[in-house]
């Protein structure tokens, strides 16, 4: 169905059918890269995590190589292969709960609201 000008947005169907668990997989076997990364099966490619969130850490868990000082994740597949979502996401709940502490042993390290005038 088409949508004409000056008309509301077509919205999906909330009664049609959502698979169960769809927040935590997606494939884009129209991108051009696609599949980015060897050693997962193109049906089981998670691309989800196109852009790893661990990207960040030093340590992140995978199998970057480094080159030149920079990180390349070409050679990881963790994040795109099968348990990538729970594994990205329990490393990521690790992380800020370590930060959280940090934080919290840090003298005036809360913060106190904002003080500028209205």
């Amino acid at each position: 169905m088409k949508q004409k000008p000056g008309q509301p947005p077509i919205l999906p169907d909330p009664a049609a059918a959502v698979e169960p668990h769809s927040h935590r997989f997606f494939r884009n076997t129209a991108c051009r890269y696609f599949p980015c990364h060897q050693g997962v099966a193109p049906e089981e490619f998670n691309c989800l995590f196109c852009y790893c969130p661990l990207y960040f850490l030093k340590d992140c868990g995978g199998t970057p190589d480094m080159s030149r000082g920079i990180k390349d994740c070409t050679p990881c597949v963790k994040p795109h292969a099968a348990g990538g979502y729970d594994r990205v996401l329990a490393r990521l709940k690790r992380e800020f709960e370590k930060m959280r502490q940090a934080t919290k042993k840090s003298p005036g390290s809360e913060p106190q609201g904002d003080s500028s005038p209205r």
